[in-house]
């Protein structure tokens, strides 16, 4: 069954939402008509875009990809990519590949100048990113939080 590649729309939240349980937990994503609000906020911000692929009609990996205005590097935005997921199941088989390389080329389609992405140092992406051509030699991610960070899979 072939992929397809798109940007997400507000009826593909229960399928989403679905991913997002995996990344973080269920009872971490809200659910009903709070959890589809929420989506239809996220989806209306000027330059934020959840790319999915979908095999069936149903989302299997998803990134939400947000392109930010920016005054520096003469005015052109940068981009900052999100909660990257593939339905657990799936992993392995190129879906995650291809949802990041659609994100990177949308984010370039917008003349973004550098795109960011941060990862869990436990969790093992790192390799997958690296394989995408990120880097980390350049600069260093650090976070302040309200929550506390999501428990890594072992």
């Amino acid at each position: 069954m072939d992929q397809t590649l798109r940007c997400a729309r507000l009826d593909d939240f229960a399928g989403l939402r679905r991913l997002y349980a995996e990344l973080v937990g269920d009872s971490a994503v809200p659910d009903g008509a709070a959890g589809r609000q929420r989506l239809a906020d996220i989806l209306s911000i000027p330059g934020t875009e959840i790319c999915m692929a979908e095999l069936g009609g149903q989302p299997v990996g998803m990134a939400t990809l947000h392109v930010m205005p920016n005054l520096t590097f003469h005015g052109r935005p940068y981009a900052f990519i999100e909660n990257v997921a593939t339905l657990g199941a799936l992993q392995g088989q190129g879906i995650g590949r291809s949802v990041m390389e659609f994100a990177c080329k949308r984010a370039w389609r917008a003349d973004a100048y550098k795109i960011m992405l941060l990862t869990g140092q436990s969790t093992g992406a790192k390799g997958f990113y690296e394989k995408l051509g990120f880097r980390a030699t350049e600069k260093h991610g650090m976070t302040l939080r309200r929550a506390p960070p999501r428990n890594p899979k072992a």
